[in-house]
């Protein structure tokens, strides 16, 4: 305290003017401004991703009485979205992700309206279709969260930021089913669609309404770089094969269980696998990174987990082989979309993690027919060892094609290595 004239001053103690560190690596990942909000709208959006299928499937079965129809419809929806989500993905990039992501994601959601509108007038089924077929403009929620980390953060933090929106995907995708069947079964038919558009619309406004975090576009001219298909071709099969591990996982685990009779037990069941991921991802954000390949061995390990519990026939052995097989899945898929940011040419970051979301969505529909064939001729027990395979098949791929991470020091710029035999 000190006395100048007649203005007393007090003057504070010098370890009060210095602002509080966050502590741990995600509070310094928040401690970021404007991350907050546009995590709060990235959420918000996300959560539809695990409301739409079943929302669909649960209407248009209860309403037409043809699980067929249903998914067929589905499916058409996954294979649009193949086909329109690097293009929706290419035009973020170039044009800045408000510009494009609010007029896509209006177009998604007037898709979702005109299906429960399709579906509850009873119009002709191609009607449903075109309706679902509409949604696959829908932006990759995602891919842009994690462009705008990386267009924040420092090179250091990435791999805390990836583990995180790993983790966001493993908690919609865990809560997303469960919310859908709920308004299907106790509100109406057409609640999930509706509660999932209106979320998807409101999540995208919220996310894109915070423009000092969006990563600035490329230009509207010709694309820069190259294509990042050439440099991400080596990981698109991994990815692929990926996919197939979760399609094959859930198919077969619905299909044992009620065959035993505990249908019922199906979603508590699979919501072990995606709480496994979420807290491993999590967790995983704390620690060294691994090598990609190290991270397959582990997963394909744990694949044969739910295999040998299947074949005891104890519930609780299987709940507890895919809460593990479920934590051994989120280290490989934040070590593999690192290395999506590490290969992917400057200024298409968006596109390169939308042909990786992709590749899992076709690996996904192939895992998920190939299971449905096994169950049908070799039983539930046998189709346990398609994921066990896939995963086996994805570690082969990588250590053929070659490339692993590591976690870099302060400071230093993440890349991909080529990883010998």
């Amino acid at each position: 305290m000190t006395v100048t004239g007649s203005t007393l001053v007090l003057a504070a103690p010098a370890g009060s003017r210095r602002r509080r560190r966050p502590a741990g690596p995600y509070g310094r990942l928040f401690a970021v401004p404007g991350s907050r909000g546009f995590t709060a709208g990235n959420l918000l959006a996300r959560l539809p991703m695990g409301m739409f299928g079943i929302s669909a499937v649960m209407m248009i079965a209860g309403q037409r009485g043809s699980y067929a129809l249903a998914g067929a419809v589905t499916a058409t929806g996954l294979a649009a979205t193949a086909l329109v989500a690097p293009w929706t993905a290419r035009l973020v990039d170039r044009h800045g992700q408000a510009r494009i992501a609010v007029p896509a994601t209006v177009i998604a959601v007037l898709g979702s309206l005109c299906l429960a509108l399709c579906v509850r007038a009873g119009a002709p089924a191609w009607t449903l279709f075109a309706s679902y077929a509409a949604t696959a403009t829908t932006p990759n929620i995602g891919g842009m969260s994690r462009a705008r980390w990386t267009h924040l953060l420092p090179p250091a933090a990435h791999h805390t930021a990836m583990s995180f929106e790993q983790a966001a995907d493993e908690l919609c995708y865990l809560l997303g089913p469960v919310l859908a069947a709920l308004l299907c079964t106790a509100v109406a038919p057409e609640a999930g669609t509706l509660t999932g558009a209106a979320l998807l619309l409101v999540g995208m406004l919220v996310f894109t309404a915070h423009r000092a975090t969006e990563p600035p576009p490329s230009g509207g001219g010709a694309a820069p770089g190259p294509s990042p298909l050439r440099a991400l071709r080596p990981l698109l099969g991994i990815f692929l094969a990926v996919g197939a591990v979760f399609g094959s996982m859930e198919v077969t685990s619905v299909a044992h269980l009620a065959e035993r009779g505990l249908g019922a037990a199906s979603g508590p069941v699979l919501a072990l696998q995606a709480a496994g991921s979420c807290a491993a991802g999590l967790l995983y954000g704390t620690l060294r990174a691994r090598s990609l390949t190290s991270c397959l061995l582990a997963l394909a390990g744990a694949m044969a987990l739910p295999w040998a519990a299947a074949s005891t026939g104890s519930l609780p052995l299987l709940a507890g082989a895919l809460l593990l097989a479920g934590a051994a899945t989120a280290p490989a898929m934040v070590t593999a979309m690192s290395l999506v940011h590490a290969r992917t040419p400057a200024g298409r970051l968006n596109e390169g993690m939308t042909l990786a979301v992709t590749a899992i969505l076709g690996g996904i529909a192939a895992g998920s027919a190939t299971a449905g064939l096994v169950v049908d001729r070799l039983g539930t027990t046998t189709a346990y060892a398609l994921p066990a395979a896939a995963a086996l098949c994805a570690l082969l791929l990588a250590r053929a094609t070659g490339g692993s991470i590591r976690r870099p020091s302060d400071g230093a710029r993440v890349v991909a290595r080529p990883e010998g035999p």
